[in-house]
């Protein structure tokens, strides 16, 4: 499925001290050895900017790892490491518990799945109940803090049980979790924070991604995964999608990444309020050649694009980016 326009999202995460953060409750890390995608989905009552997402490690083309629970950004990274060394599910798991950054890995959980099919989880036995996970060939459910086991049970069925592209199938799985309490810190939801992630194998390894949408706040008494879903299928049916984390000071129009580049390249660009946007792409006779972009009334934010130029020849292009009254133009070089 062709996805022109893309949500760009930018975290800068810094953790200073070993103190540690109860998130995330529910979540699912998958695969989709068919289209080489890795993706990973999660919510929980965890309410503080930027949501329960800090716990999803997206590694694209490769695999993806969720550090959750007693959440310690030592221990992600520490895993990240493992992964990139091509250590097994096991091994990582293993080596975390052995080498724990608080040396207490008992409130720990994790879930990790390769493209491969390798798969492993880990619920140590001090996290609070209630806790648990499911494994299978193509994912890695695992869930504390929960109403019960059939929080998790229906994120496997409904997982499994729906048809399509990966990110139809984690939204569902996110679905059969919309239970309310079904985090028991939340009394009127599900939770207060909820992702989705799906990346290409030749996503850049931070991102963007081919699908990356979070709900790092709601308001008491939404379900962040009904705001979710209604983002989601802004995606879905449009390629369109916005966010409201850090909102920009001014129109931007950024070079396209990579540079030069043979055929996809994503271009990224700011607006600070709500415009009618076009990109347009010309060459070098300013003959157009495509339109990325042609939304009405798009949400102030930042989004990406990505443009393939598959059927087209090498050569030097134009990318034009007109928002209300303001007009942005950056060159591109296509190599092949």
């Amino acid at each position: 499925m062709n996805r022109k326009l893309l949500p760009f999202f930018t975290f800068a995460l810094l953790i200073l001290t070993p103190q540690f953060i109860y998130s995330d409750t529910f979540s699912i890390a998958a695969i989709d050895p068919a289209n080489n995608q890795v993706g990973s989905a999660g919510a929980s009552c965890y309410n503080t900017a930027p949501g329960c997402i800090i716990l999803s490690d997206v590694h694209p083309g490769v695999g993806v790892i969720h550090t959750q629970a007693s959440w310690l950004a030592a221990n992600q990274n520490y895993a990240r490491s493992l992964m990139n060394l091509g250590l097994t599910p096991q091994q990582i798991i293993d080596s975390l518990v052995a080498h724990d950054a608080q040396n207490n890995p008992l409130p720990r959980q994790y879930g990790i799945i390769y493209l491969n099919g390798q798969v492993g989880a880990y619920t140590g036995t001090g996290c609070t109940d209630w806790k648990g996970h499911l494994t299978g060939p193509t994912y890695s459910i695992q869930g504390n803090i929960l109403l019960g086991e059939r929080i998790i049970d229906s994120m496997k069925s409904r997982f499994l049980g729906t048809s399509g592209q990966l990110a139809l199938r984690l939204m569902a799985a996110l679905q059969g979790a919309k239970v309310i309490g079904a985090d028991t810190r939340c009394t009127q939801t599900s939770s207060l924070s909820a992702f989705i992630r799906v990346a290409n194998p030749n996503d850049p390894v931070n991102g963007p991604y081919f699908l990356d949408i979070n709900v790092p706040l709601v308001h008491t008494g939404r379900d962040p995964i009904d705001s979710l879903q209604v983002l989601f299928n802004m995606w879905l049916t449009t390629g369109l999608s916005s966010f409201s984390n850090v909102m920009p000071k001014e129109y931007s129009l950024y070079q396209n990444y990579p540079n030069p580049f043979n055929p996809t390249t994503i271009i990224r660009f700011d607006i600070t309020k709500q415009s009618n946007v076009k990109i347009v792409v010309y060459d070098m006779l300013g003959n157009e050649v495509a339109k990325l972009v042609d939304a009405a009334n798009l949400p102030a934010g930042s989004y990406s694009a990505d443009f393939d130029a598959s059927n087209f020849a090498s050569g030097v292009y134009i990318y034009k980016m007109v928002a209300g009254d303001y007009s942005l133009t950056k060159k591109m070089t296509l190599v092949k």
